[in-house]
């Protein structure tokens, strides 16, 4: 994903930051006692310096036995800067050529480390950024509830090229009376305004599948549905709204509504798998206002229910049911493994060698009977 902002400002590891300037920013000058002689004037004028090597060069006691030892007869040192500081000194000696750095040497040094402090800038700005992507994509992904019967994980895995944040999300919240929602889904893009959007979608489903929870699910994503183009910044989604609870029989049941994402995968205890493509509709963003359809069915004891994003199974060069039949293949191996170890295993197996996507994954097995809590 690609990342906005300004330019780090930063300090070399291990030196205090100076005092505060007029505008409220520190200084980064370095200790006189950190960085002697010709060095400490460098980096206090950001200037180029060449140095001689002789007796009254006033040379510090250090870089004099670098000479010494090197046999350098002199040496220029130019300053690696920044956008707004100087983050280091590049220190080039002569030894075996007698001549002295020239103006055309020092021009091409001075080259050399500028474009050197803009790829460090560059890194540390990534460095920054990919720290606050984490961050976001933390609190953006909720914690699972605990359900009596139910053992359920998740995972996200961000895509290759972009900054530990997207678009996938998965969600799961008690609806009362022992149902819970359960969610996955994807909102177009793999960057910081698909995750912005990825929350704001969140937030509004979470809301209606509260406020209708004694509504089906296509009912309630029938509203999601209205509300994306008036009250979000998400042009397109898709997603997949499940309720997991109880019939009078005692049984899980689970109901659910499909708006353009992959099909929920179910597995049961014996390694039977099959997709559930029931309750399918169209995307989320169409404009189109249809009714949604919902589909049902009963889960038998010690199944594994699968919901995923497409980076699981699409890959440039790969057909997607390709993709399909490999997460199909793999989940029926792994159904008698615990979940988290299924889970782990699956994105492991099934997750395509070139996948240029990210991943959101939710695991959710039910117990030999529902129990009340």
């Amino acid at each position: 994903m690609a990342h906005q902002g300004g330019a780090l400002r930063g300090r070399r590891p291990g030196l205090p930051p100076g005092p505060r300037r007029a505008d409220g920013a520190r200084s980064r000058r370095v200790p006189d006692a950190a960085v002697p002689g010709p060095a400490r004037r460098l980096l206090d004028h950001r200037r180029t310096r060449h140095l001689p090597g002789g007796p009254d060069s006033g040379i510090a006691v250090e870089q004099r036995k670098l000479f010494e030892a090197t046999g350098m007869h002199s040496a220029a040192i130019a300053p690696i800067r920044g956008l707004r500081d100087v983050l280091g000194a590049l220190t080039l000696g002569r030894s075996e050529q007698p001549d002295a750095f020239t103006t055309a040497d020092l021009t091409l040094l001075e080259d050399i480390t500028r474009r050197a402090g803009l790829a460090l800038d560059n890194a540390r700005l990534y460095q920054r950024q990919r720290k606050v992507a984490e961050t976001m994509q933390r609190y953006l992904l909720p914690q699972l509830p605990r359900v009596p019967g139910l053992e359920t994980t998740s995972r996200y895995l961000p895509a290759p090229d972009a900054s530990h944040v997207g678009g996938d999300w998965y969600d799961a919240f008690p609806l009362g009376d022992g149902d819970t929602a359960l969610v996955i889904g994807d909102v177009s893009g793999h960057d910081l305004d698909a995750a912005a959007g990825m929350a704001q979608l969140r937030n509004v489903l979470r809301s209606y599948a509260w406020s209708f929870r004694h509504e089906p699910p296509g009912r309630v994503v029938e509203r999601v549905d209205r509300a994306v183009l008036r009250i979000t910044d998400v042009s397109m989604a898709t997603l997949v709204l499940a309720v997991l609870g109880t019939d009078e029989e005692g049984r899980w049941t689970l109901s659910w509504t499909n708006a353009g994402h992959p099909p929920p995968l179910l597995v049961t205890r014996e390694g039977v798998a099959g997709y559930l493509t029931g309750g399918g509709g169209m995307l989320l963003g169409t404009g189109t206002d249809r009714p949604r359809a919902d589909g049902s069915t009963v889960l038998p004891p010690g199944s594994t229910l699968v919901l995923y994003t497409d980076g699981l199974i699409e890959a440039p060069s790969h057909p997607i049911d390709e993709g399909l039949e490999r997460l199909r293949r793999h989940a029926a191996v792994l159904a008698h493994r615990p979940v988290e170890v299924f889970a782990d295993e699956l994105l492991r197996r099934a997750r395509p060698a070139d996948n240029d996507d990210d991943v959101a994954l939710l695991v959710v097995r039910v117990g030999a009977r529902p129990e009340r809590g």
